[in-house]
Order: structure tokens, then sequence, then C-alpha cells
């Protein structure tokens, strides 16, 4: 089944490529810290995007200069793999920088 749960340790050796990811409170967990309020809404605009594009929809707790992503499967009732790859789409996105051409010199969302 691919909605089937992952145990602990299948969490614990996926999140070992995923820095800033953590397994808290039965979810997958990730708090991007921005550099203030617009930043935020294009960063849960971009996550939101994403999302829809999977059709899979974490919670989102939003504030001033953070975004905390949180991620299980509730008909699995726990983390599946597609919460995983969601988590990893999020992190390509949130973090996405233009190659061979200079982009922003805001702190913009900050890596870990």
């Amino acid at each position: 089944m691919a909605d089937a749960p992952l145990t602990d340790a299948q969490i614990a050796a996926e999140l070992k490529g995923m820095p800033g990811w953590r397994h808290e409170t039965k979810a997958l967990r990730r708090t991007y810290k921005t550099d203030g309020w617009p930043t935020t809404l294009m960063l849960v605009n971009a996550i939101g995007f994403v999302a829809e594009a999977a059709d899979h929809h974490p919670d989102l707790a939003v504030k001033w200069g953070s975004v905390e992503v949180a991620l299980w499967t509730h008909s699995a009732g726990g983390i599946t793999p597609k919460d995983v790859g969601l988590a990893k789409a999020i992190e390509r996105t949130a973090n996405w920088r233009p190659e061979g051409w200079k982009g922003t010199t805001k702190k913009w969302v900050q890596p870990e």
C-alpha cells in the first residue's frame, strides 16, 4: 500500500538527508526563518503551489519572520512516502536560487 505509514527507523533514515527537518509530534516538521512578512507570504504561496500540484497539503503556522511546515498523511495515520516527497519538494522550492546570474541580496529564506 503506497499510503502505509513509515516506521520510526524509516523516517530517521529519510531525515538524514533532509537538514532542518525533524520528526516531532507524529509529523515531519521544518521551520523556515525569513527576513520578514513579505518573504513569509511569498514562501507560503510557493509552498501552497507545490502542495496543490502534489494534491497533498501540509499544515502551516505563519508568523512575521517564519513559516512552520507540518506534514503527515491523515488517511494513513502517520508519515508516508508522500510526506517525505512533499517535504523534499518544499525544501527545493524554499531554497531555490538562480544559477549563473545575480539574485536578491536580501537574507530571504535563510538556509539551515
